[in-house]
């Protein structure tokens, strides 16, 4: 009998090492941005692609806050076609990040997506910065 796993069978490994070295130029996860960050080896701008009240409630430290939807060629005119920016929202559950790599990457920035946002740094155990704290009651949206 075979199990639901391998009902499909697994790509060939040449197919596969494809595929994954592939991923791995489109995204970093939060402990490599987190490690990064704690070794001083900061050479991404990591942007935090929710809406400012979102932001201010918490985000990755080191983050700045540009709601995806403000995400244009003025607005990052003072950023070099080099820079190589990180971008996240919530979570698995948004798709935030994933519209801003696309502006990004359209305004000719190279780009990479956080995976897990907000809610893999905090899986990871990293502490979130806090600009303003708000009751707790206080529902905020992704805004993105």
């Amino acid at each position: 009998m075979t199990s639901l796993v391998r009902e499909i069978p697994a790509a060939p490994s040449a197919i596969a090492l494809m595929h994954f070295s592939n991923r791995l130029t489109f995204e970093t996860d939060c402990s490599d941005v987190h490690g990064s960050q704690q070794a001083g080896e900061i050479d991404f701008v990591l942007v935090d692609v929710r809406g400012p009240l979102a932001f201010e409630r918490g985000h990755v430290p080191g983050a700045i806050n540009i709601a995806g939807r403000l995400l244009t060629a003025e607005g990052l005119a003072t950023y070099p076609k080099t820079s190589l920016f990180v971008v996240y929202c919530a979570g698995p559950h948004c798709n935030g990040a994933n519209k801003a790599a696309v502006k990004l990457a359209a305004l000719g920035y190279s780009v990479k997506e956080m995976i897990g946002g907000v809610t893999g740094w905090l899986d990871e155990g990293f502490e979130l910065s806090v600009a303003v704290q708000r009751p707790a009651s206080t529902v905020v949206s992704c805004e993105c």
